[in-house]
């Protein structure tokens, strides 16, 4: 019994020298929120250049699950982009 358990100890600790580039990743780390980040800019309308990163070539939003942007900064950040673009500013 007491091989056993340090078999299975032993296996354990090896899981990530058997990881393969074809396995799924168990060990996904989450992303955090750039906007919310400790020296972040602000959101603004009149900040051009940040709302140009958030906006696709076509002029479309970019949803958050590319840009990892939280659904709190998500949601000031298109009310931000739609105002920019009423103003004719983008």
């Amino acid at each position: 019994m007491k091989n056993r358990k340090s078999n299975q100890k032993k296996n354990k600790s090896n899981n990530f020298s058997k990881l393969s580039i074809f396995q799924p990743n168990k060990f996904k780390l989450k992303k955090s929120c750039p906007l919310s980040l400790k020296d972040s800019p602000k959101i603004d309308y009149k900040n051009i250049k940040l709302l140009k990163r958030y906006v696709s070539e076509n002029g479309k939003i970019l949803p958050s699950r590319i840009t990892n942007v939280s659904q709190k900064k998500q949601r000031e950040l298109s009310l931000s982009i739609k105002r920019a673009r009423n103003l004719a500013l983008i």
